[in-house]
């Protein structure tokens, strides 16, 4: 009896000790956590064929639709991308805790919030979460982290405000909130940005009121605020000196003296359709860098400048303002 004890026990310690490294060599370079949620998210998301690479015990970095680091063997990239894919963002990739790229794209039948437990991944450096049917506000622990360099949330149903604490962002390149239906005003606080200026895309959305005063303070590489609901002066953007390569601040309701701006510097400037009154400032010939120009649809009046670059403008830039005169429109009476 006892003998039959003792071998039951020994059978149980030697299968106990081959299971994992049964497990280990059957999931090969992936780390056992990783495969772990990564087959949660997998069934979350309703096993679907876009990720039938997923294969419980094989190696997870051969798996598409993600990368492993080469040394660490921790998963570091997600990216899910057009696919016949439903349901929300599994609250798992928040347990993926070296991921340094988190993208769900083209993926029209991802629907609800961001989930809050992305916030655990303290090295994401991009998230891409666009071309979705995300909805509800754009949370603001978003912010939380810090590391980002790249965030794009457009091309989804977000609505209500932008969120003030996306300014403590010290290192983002690109800022994506274009083509939502976000309302309320601009922050004041994104003309304070520590460190990294990032290009900014607030277009196709609801935004009322001014922009702020604040963003003469900041070196925009580009800006796009077109079609919105915006109001008031936009000449805080036209800073001498800076550094603007894009500003698009079209279809809004600005109404500023265009004349007041002594320098242009910049390669695209669109502004068609506001209420922007005055001339156009004779300084836009001794930009040599500017390829696109667009003043139609506004209440502008005066002698078109020439010289420099404006040959290359049709009168499609000009048409519909209140007195505009010269080539390439009508002559000046």
């Amino acid at each position: 009896m006892k003998k039959t004890h003792l071998t039951l026990l020994l059978l149980s310690i030697l299968v106990s000790s081959l299971l994992p490294h049964s497990l280990k060599a059957a999931t090969g370079r992936c780390n056992p956590s990783d495969y772990k949620v990564l087959l949660k998210i997998k069934q979350a998301l309703g096993n679907p064929y876009h990720l039938a690479s997923w294969v419980p015990n094989t190696d997870c970095c051969d798996w598409y639709s993600l990368q492993c680091n080469d040394t660490t063997n921790r998963v570091v990239e997600l990216t899910i991308f057009s696919g016949q894919i439903s349901g929300q963002i599994p609250s798992e990739v928040g347990d993926l805790p070296y991921l340094d790229n988190l993208t769900f794209r083209k993926l029209s039948n991802i629907t609800g919030p961001i989930p809050q437990s992305i916030t655990k991944l303290k090295r994401l450096r991009f998230l891409r979460l666009s071309w979705l049917n995300l909805t509800g506000p754009v949370p603001d622990f978003i912010s939380e982290l810090s590391n980002l360099i790249f965030l794009e949330l457009n091309f989804n149903k977000f609505t209500g405000p932008i969120p003030s604490s996306f300014s403590k962002f010290t290192k983002l390149g690109a800022l994506r909130l274009d083509r939502n239906q976000l309302s309320g005003s601009i922050p004041e606080s994104f003309g304070h940005f520590k460190g990294s200026v990032p290009d900014l895309y607030l277009s196709h959305n609801q935004l009322t009121g001014p922009i702020p005063k604040s963003f003469a303070n900041m070196a925009f590489s580009t800006i796009d605020l077109s079609r919105n609901k915006l109001t008031g002066d936009a000449s805080m953007l036209f800073i001498p000196n800076g550094s603007s390569v894009i500003i698009d601040i079209s279809r809004n309701m600005l109404a500023f003296d265009f004349s007041k701006v002594k320098k242009l510097s910049m390669q695209y400037l669109d502004m068609n359709h506001n209420m922007i009154y005055g001339s156009i400032p004779k300084a836009i010939v001794d930009d040599a860098n500017l390829q696109f120009f667009n003043a139609s649809y506004n209440r502008l009046c005066g002698v078109i400048p020439t010289g420099g670059n404006m040959n290359r403008f049709d009168y499609s830039s000009y048409i519909h303002n209140k007195c505009l005169c010269g080539p390439p429109l009508a002559a000046c009476k």
